[in-house]
């Protein structure tokens, strides 16, 4: 029993050029964390699923990264982010095919390869800005009826995905979710595009007769710089966006479907 090794549970998630790891060990202090040889070695002291006691594991990684791990502890549990040599999707986290089995998804940071492409988007172009700008800031937009229809179409395309990755995270495969995931998109996504251009149409005249975020220029130029000129920026960016993603998610929709039909033939 003295010799026995005690593994942790980690949690797991990528995107493009990053790995991130969620170790839950408690309390942990001064963790010896390395890469060698494209494996990720790590031990320490903390309290676990097996009480207060030392937990190691090893993992060999799929591909090459950088022998840099970056780690950040907190009172629950240890962070670590590893980069990617190559930005490229994984199809899986270890070169070796059957997961270990303390090993699982995060599901707070799991994303698949068509939805981490939307991400920056989502944060800088998108949902955000309609959420907190649009909405938030203007009390005469919170009773419109597009509201109602940006939050449905956000909510319906989240319905399908995070039910997808739940039967995903625990191998399992419906048919039937799997052609929604890669296919209700293609309905929804221009739909919900289509909306939140509609919620700044509505919004410019409004911030127009209120002045707010307008501004004027210093001295000599004196102009008056009105908000309204960035939304309308803002909408020639969003079916930007809109052709940009399309064409990526039909490409993820293509390869997935395309492969099978290959092998009937």
């Amino acid at each position: 029993m003295e010799n026995q090794v005690l593994t942790p549970h980690v949690y797991w998630a990528q995107r493009h050029r990053e790995l991130y790891l969620r170790v839950e060990l408690s309390d942990v202090q001064n963790p010896a964390i390395s890469i060698t040889e494209n494996v990720l070695h790590f031990k320490a002291q903390g309290h676990g699923a097996k009480g207060d006691n030392v937990y190691e594991f090893h993992l060999e990684f799929l591909d090459l990264v950088k022998p840099e791990p970056v780690y950040k502890l907190t009172q629950r549990q240890v962070n670590i982010t590893v980069q990617k040599k190559v930005s490229q999707w994984w199809e899986r986290l270890t070169k070796q095919e059957k997961r270990p089995l303390f090993l699982a998804p995060d599901f707070d940071r799991w994303l698949d390869e068509s939805d981490a492409e939307m991400e920056l988007r989502a944060k800088l172009l998108g949902r955000n800005f309609i959420l907190f700008i649009i909405f938030g800031t203007m009390e005469e937009m919170q009773n419109k009826a597009v509201v109602f229809f940006v939050f449905y179409l956000w909510s319906a395309i989240e319905i399908f995905r995070y039910s997808f990755y739940m039967l995903t995270c625990i191998d399992m495969d419906w048919k039937v979710l799997t052609w929604l995931r890669y296919t209700l998109w293609i309905p929804l996504y221009p739909l919900g595009c289509l909306a939140e251009a509609v919620s700044v149409i509505q919004s410019i005249p409004i911030f127009n007769e209120t002045g707010r975020f307008s501004f004027t220029l210093p001295y000599p130029v004196k102009i008056k710089v009105r908000f309204s000129f960035f939304l309308q920026i803002y909408l020639i960016m969003i079916f930007l966006g809109l052709y940009i993603n399309f064409r990526h998610l039909y490409k993820q929709r293509r390869r997935r479907y395309g492969q099978k039909k290959k092998k009937i033939h």
